[in-house]
C-alpha cells in the first residue's frame, strides 16, 4: 500500500496535494484496492464550480460496488481530469498521479491542516483492514 508523505488524507479515503494556492485531489491507493477493478468514473463538478468540504465531487464504480468521492476541502474547480472517464482503470494503476480527479483553488487553506497526516491515515486504514 502506498501512502505518499506529501499528501493529506480524509477518513473517506480522498487525498489532497497542495501546490501553492492550488490543490489537486483523488482517491487513495487503499480506496482503489478496497474497490477492486474500477470500471467507471463520473466527475460531478465542472471547471469554475465552487464546492464545500464534504460535497460529492465524483462517483467511482468498480466491479464490486460504487462509491462517492467527497471534496477533502472547499474550493473552486480549475481543471477536471476528463481522461478518467475514458480510462477509469488508471485509478487502479496510478491513484496519486494520472488518476487525479480535480484541480482547484483553495477557499480556506486552513482546512488542509485538519486533514489526516500520512501516519494517521496509515493507522486509520490498518484499523479498518482488520
Amino acid at each position: 500500500m502506498d501512502f505518499p508523505a506529501d499528501l493529506k488524507y480524509t477518513e473517506n479515503d480522498e487525498w489532497v496535494r497542495v501546490e501553492g494556492s492550488e490543490a489537486v485531489c483523488g482517491i487513495s491507493d487503499f480506496a482503489q484496492d478496497q474497490l477492486s477493478d474500477i470500471v467507471f468514473v463520473e466527475i460531478l463538478v465542472s471547471e469554475g464550480d465552487s464546492f464545500k468540504k464534504g460535497d460529492s465531487i465524483a462517483s467511482v464504480e468498480s466491479v464490486k460496488t460504487a462509491a462517492d468521492v467527497y471534496a477533502p476541502v472547499s474550493g473552486k474547480v480549475t481543471a477536471v481530469n476528463e481522461a478518467l472517464m475514458e480510462t477509469p482503470e488508471v485509478v487502479n494503476t496510478d491513484p496519486y498521479g494520472a488518476a487525479w480527479i480535480i484541480r482547484f483553488e483553495l477557499s480556506d487553506p486552513a482546512e488542509v491542516d485538519a486533514l489526516l497526516s500520512t501516519d494517521d491515515y496509515r493507522k486509520n486504514t490498518e484499523e479498518r483492514a482488520h
